[in-house]
């Protein structure tokens, strides 16, 4: 795996003095927040640096184990409550996946 997760990055001008990182839901990528950028109508605001990351292709069991985007395994909790129960692994390594995100967007002076 790469340091980083892979992205799609849109700067709204040089030299951004923010940054939003915008994850998306389960089975979709970034690709599908980027039309949001210009519907924002950041004219003249600071320029901004939008980051969408793309989760990693993992198993998800409540989908029958189909391979697709996540951040995290979900998987059925106790048959009888039918209640969803998130993989906290999986919540963990997204979690630093994302705080390297955070620090390198620190290291670009954000």
């Amino acid at each position: 795996m790469s340091e980083y997760l892979e992205t799609i990055e849109i700067e709204t001008a040089p030299n951004p003095t923010a940054t939003v990182i915008w994850m998306h839901g389960l089975g979709a990528d970034g690709n599908d927040f980027v039309p949001m950028v210009p519907e924002l109508r950041l004219g003249s605001a600071p320029a901004i640096r939008f980051i969408f990351p793309h989760a990693p292709m993992i198993p998800v069991t409540i989908n029958n184990g189909y391979v697709m985007r996540a951040w995290y395994d979900i998987s059925f909790g106790d048959l009888e409550g039918h209640s969803r129960k998130a993989d906290e692994k999986g919540v963990r390594e997204s979690q630093a996946q994302i705080g390297a995100l955070v620090a390198r967007e620190n290291s670009r002076g954000i």
